[in-house]
C-alpha cells in the first residue's frame, strides 16, 4: 500500500506544530443518497466511487436507519459510560479478540500520547464471549446494540454491492467477505466517550489528545456524531508535508443532525484492495487548543467493517500480495505497534542528546 511522507521534523518541532493555529480549508464533503437503492444502484455506485476516488470521505443520507434508533443507541452508550470503571473492568480490551472496555489506553503513533477517552467494541460474533456485561447490570444493552449494529450493516452492504461494482467485482463479493453470521467475523461497533477538556489557559504545554491524525485500517468505517458534539476534522489525500498532516490544511466535519447523517471514509483494507484507486484519508479529532473549539464532552459511534480472518484480499490488478483478512488485521497491528515504537525512540534519542550533547555525540562517534 502507499507510504505516507517520511517524517522530517524533530519531535520539538512537531510539537509546536500541534499546538498551532489550525490551518481550514472548506472542502465539499460529498453527501450521497441512498433513496429508492435497487432503481438507482448504478447512479450511486458512480457517486461512491467518485467520491472514494477524489475524497475518501462522504456523508449518506436515506439510508433508512431511523433517527429515534439512533438517539436511542447514544443512550444506550451513555448508560454503559456512566457505570463505574469497576463496573466496566469486568470486560477489559482484548487485543486479540478486539473487544471490550478500555479507558485512556489507545495511544496513536502520530502523538505518542495516549487519546482521552474511553471506549467499548463489540462484535457480532465468537470475539465477544464474556465480554457483554450482565443482564441486571445493563439490562437490554446487548439487545438494543445487536439490533442496531445488524441496521448499520445492512446499509453497509449496499455501500459493498456499489463498492463491488464500481471494482468489477460480483455484487455479493465485499458482503460474502464480511459475513457477519460466520463466528470468525471481525466487524467491530466502537462506542467512544471523549472526555471534557479543561477550556483554560495551558500553561504546561500538555497537549489533551481526543484521537491523533490516522486512518481506519479496515474496508470502511461508518459514524454516528451528536449534535453540538464537534472535533472530526480530515486531511484528504495521502501526499501531506507531514507523515500524520501536522502543519497541513484540515477541515471540519460536522455533525448534520438535521439530514440524519451518516459520515463515512475509506479503510486501508479497501484501498488495498481497490489497488490504490480508492483513497483512505487522514482524520483526527482535534485536541481542543484553539478559540471556537470543542471542549465538552463528546460522544460518537463509529462501525468498522472488517473481513472474516479467512476472506482472500487482493484486487484486481492484483498490485499487492494476496492476504488473508487475519494477515491483513495483524499487519495493520503490527504496522502501528513498529511507528508508535519508532516515535518513541526517536523521542529517546533526542532528549538524550539534548540532556548530554558531549555523551551523545560520543555515542555517535563509536557507533559509526
Amino acid at each position: 500500500m502507499s507510504e505516507y511522507k517520511k517524517d522530517s521534523l524533530s519531535p520539538n518541532e512537531l510539537s509546536k506544530l500541534v499546538m498551532a493555529p489550525t490551518k481550514y480549508s472548506t472542502r465539499r464533503i460529498p453527501t450521497i443518497s441512498l433513496k429508492d437503492f435497487d432503481n438507482r444502484v448504478d447512479e450511486i455506485t458512480q457517486e461512491l466511487v467518485e467520491a472514494s476516488e477524489n475524497v475518501g470521505f462522504f456523508c449518506i443520507v436515506d439510508h433508512g436507519i431511523a433517527r429515534q434508533t439512533v438517539d436511542q443507541m447514544f443512550d444506550n452508550s451513555a448508560r454503559f459510560f456512566n457505570l463505574e470503571d469497576s463496573t466496566k473492568s469486568h470486560i477489559p480490551f482484548s487485543p486479540q479478540r478486539n473487544a471490550g472496555w478500555e479507558k485512556n489506553a489507545q495511544i496513536r503513533p502520530s502523538t505518542g500520547a495516549v487519546d482521552r477517552k474511553e471506549s467499548y467494541q463489540m462484535q457480532f460474533g465468537a470475539g465477544m464471549e464474556g465480554l457483554w456485561l450482565n443482564e441486571t447490570e445493563l439490562p437490554d444493552f446487548k439487545t438494543g446494540s445487536l439490533s442496531f449494529m445488524h441496521q448499520v450493516q445492512a446499509v453497509s452492504e449496499k455501500l459493498m454491492t456499489c463498492f463491488a461494482r464500481g471494482l468489477r467485482f460480483e455484487d455479493d463479493y465485499f458482503i460474502k467477505a464480511h459475513d457477519i453470521s460466520r463466528p470468525d467475523s471481525q466487524t467491530v461497533t466502537r462506542l467512544l466517550h471523549y472526555f471534557e477538556t479543561p477550556d483554560t489557559p495551558n500553561t504546561t504545554g500538555e497537549v489533551f489528545h481526543r484521537a491523533g491524525a490516522h486512518t481506519d485500517w479496515d474496508f470502511l468505517t461508518l459514524l454516528f456524531q451528536k449534535a453540538g458534539q464537534s472535533g472530526l476534522e480530515i486531511c484528504p489525500g495521502r501526499e501531506v508535508s507531514t507523515s500524520f498532516g501536522y502543519g497541513d490544511v484540515w477541515t471540519k466535519v460536522e455533525p448534520d443532525i438535521e439530514s440524519n447523517a451518516i459520515v463515512c471514509n475509506i479503510g486501508d483494507l479497501l484501498m488495498s484492495w481497490s489497488d490504490d484507486r480508492f483513497k483512505s484519508t487522514f482524520h483526527r479529532v482535534k485536541a481542543p487548543c484553539e478559540p471556537g473549539d470543542y471542549y465538552g464532552e463528546r460522544y460518537s459511534i463509529a462501525f468498522f467493517n472488517q473481513p472474516c480472518k479467512d476472506a482472500k484480499i487482493q484486487g484486481p490488478l492484483k498490485k499487492y500480495p494476496l492476504v488473508t483478512g487475519a494477515e491483513f488485521t495483524k499487519n495493520a497491528m503490527a504496522r502501528n505497534f513498529a511507528a508508535l515504537q519508532a516515535k518513541i525512540h526517536k523521542e529517546e534519542e533526542t532528549k538524550v542528546s539534548h540532556d548530554n550533547p558531549i555523551r551523545a555525540n560520543t555515542a555517535v562517534k563509536a557507533s559509526a
